[in-house]
């Protein structure tokens, strides 16, 4: 009998990992070279889950095997039997679940870019509301945040902004940033009362959010020959000059034709490291859309252009309504969504992908 469909070859392979894994960890020559620690850490935190359970049933399966012997000797032991005749199937069903391919990136940070796209100012407005609740979001789940770029626009909104976010240490389960924020790349649309508007008029506006796991520079090979790197001075709303130096740095990854720029810090070289890992998350996803595409027509890229006809979710504020038009999720509870509590849309897309997995498809699409 297969191992819940996927042949104990394959969990007796990841076992055999897992114990590789754990002396590695255990060896202290390898701390001295962080990322390599890291990627170890991250990969022995998604198998561990795999390994107690795998243990879990193997106990629970000589423990049943034992307390048949029993009732053969004695009857009162027949409970104790059923009982775990019964938990058998939920720990099988539970080990078949964590055996299924995950998506390699989820135990990795993020860097989550918001673009304003149609609708102006109160685009730029609404872009600053989901840099909010993206921060508020991370700050309940205890994850760290850099704002890595970020350009401002007349009102106080964002034209365009760049926010790294990582957990501590080594992620739950192996299940980091990327496992929960990966389904937020894409268009939101806003429909709202604009500030700006005097009539009392419901306007309907479009952002872009593009959501790349962090590469490591090791991931991600970059010849220096493929980049023109531009400097210039940073600018705030308005277009005023906010240093009296050219410290801001634009590349572009020719190609690809990917352009990143970072203006926030005063050092050109910081400014620089930033916009490089930047480019790196971009190529890294650039990469993974280029080889699913291959495999299947039907995925396509985060953001095409920030329109209001591509949108995957609206955000209705008259309604105080949330939807999600990948999944047809609707939720009542827009103030408590801005605020940081994401995890009912967010629960509902995960489960959503665990349905399509179980289901035979390679994964729900992100789009």
């Amino acid at each position: 009998m297969t191992e819940h469909g996927f042949g104990p070859d394959r969990l007796g392979a990841l076992l055999a990992e897992y114990s590789e894994l754990e002396e590695r960890l255990a060896d202290p020559a390898i701390h001295a070279d962080q990322v390599a620690a890291r990627k170890v850490g991250r990969r022995f935190a998604e198998l561990t889950p795999i390994a107690k359970t795998a243990t879990e049933l193997t106990l629970a399966r000589a423990d049943l095997e034992a307390a048949r012997e029993l009732v053969a000797e004695d009857p009162s032991f027949a409970a104790e039997a059923a009982d775990l005749e019964a938990r058998l199937p939920e720990i099988e069903e539970r080990l078949a679940e964590l055996l299924m391919p995950r998506d390699p990136n989820d135990a990795k940070d993020v860097i989550l870019e918001i673009k304003a796209g149609e609708g102006g100012e109160e685009s730029a407005l609404f872009a600053g509301d989901l840099l909010r609740m993206y921060l508020r979001y991370a700050e309940r789940r205890g994850w760290v945040t850099e704002v890595l770029d970020s350009q401002e626009s007349d009102l106080g909104g964002f034209k365009d902004t760049a926010v790294a976010i990582k957990t501590r240490g080594v992620p739950d389960g192996g299940y980091g940033v990327w496992s929960r924020l990966k389904w937020e790349g894409g268009v939101h649309r806003v429909q709202r009362v604009p500030v700006t508007e005097s009539q009392g008029r419901i306007h309907t506006s479009a952002v872009g959010v593009i959501v790349s796991a962090e590469a490591e520079e090791t991931e991600v090979e970059i010849d220096a020959g493929d980049l023109r790197i531009d400097v210039f001075r940073s600018s705030g709303p308005g277009g005023q000059s906010v240093n009296t130096t050219d410290s801001a740095v634009r590349i572009t990854h020719m190609p690809s034709g990917i352009v990143v720029s970072c203006q926030n810090e005063r050092s050109q070289l910081q400014n620089k490291d930033r916009a490089m890992r930047m480019l790196r998350a971009r190529l890294a996803l650039l990469a993974e859309e280029q080889a699913a595409a291959a495999a299947s027509d039907a995925r396509r890229s985060q953001v095409r252009t920030v329109d209001r006809s591509e949108r995957i979710r609206t955000y209705n504020f008259p309604q105080n309504r949330i939807s999600d038009h990948r999944i047809g999720y609707t939720a009542y509870n827009l103030d408590l969504a801005l605020a940081g509590d994401l995890d009912g849309v967010l629960e509902a897309l995960i489960d959503a992908d665990r349905k399509a997995r179980l289901d035979g498809e390679d994964h729900l699409t992100r789009r």
